[in-house]
């Protein structure tokens, strides 16, 4: 008869429990730490830019419709972010010795691209896709807020599961005819 109640490779099972058991607390907190992130539910989130960026000014003022700039937003998942070359459409003739737009010239010189941050930025498990939104009405003004009279873009709401199931429930406030979804002033007749 064996001395050993319980077979070698046992042990390894206990090690690897203490393991599991001692890593999925962690794993769970991590999780929900970072599903509660300022990046994903923080109303008010404005990270600094490395171009001082001014959509009241160019939005607001200028008049400029934000399609222009984020020019996929009608056929692909995702709004682009605005290559160098959009920029420079203008400012190679305005402003163009601005010391705020050196970022800008740099990355037009050296074709590396300027590193913008997110402001919207969805936690990877979240699919959302901005045509399917946009085209069907949604405006811009509906989850970003009135950017045309930010200084600095920042995160106007939270971004939730909770807060978009609230629209998709009752959509049809945030509704408008497809032609006005960058209209931030937007009034619905009679409304």
């Amino acid at each position: 008869m064996s001395r050993f109640v319980f077979p070698r490779w046992a042990n390894k099972t206990r090690d690897l429990a203490g393991i599991v058991l001692g890593g999925a607390p962690l794993y769970l907190i991590g999780a929900i730490w970072y599903g509660f992130s300022p990046k994903t539910i923080d109303a008010g989130y404005m990270p600094k830019q490395p171009v001082p960026y001014s959509h009241a000014l160019h939005a607001g003022e200028l008049g400029i419709d934000c399609r222009y700039c984020h020019n996929t937003v009608e056929q692909a998942a995702h709004a682009a972010i605005p290559p160098t070359a959009t920029c420079m459409n203008c400012h190679a003739r305005v402003r163009k010795t601005s010391a705020k737009l050196e970022p800008i010239r740099q990355s037009a010189e050296t074709g590396d691209a300027v590193e913008w941050i997110k402001v919207h930025d969805l936690p990877d498990y979240v699919y959302f896709n901005h045509s399917a939104h946009v085209t069907r009405g949604v405006g811009c003004v509906s989850c970003h807020g009135r950017v045309d009279k930010m200084p600095e873009v920042f995160q106007q709401e939270p971004l939730s599961m909770g807060w978009c199931l609230d629209c998709h429930r009752a959509p049809e406030q945030h509704l408008r005819p497809p032609s006005e979804v960058t209209n931030m002033g937007y009034k619905p007749e009679g409304g």
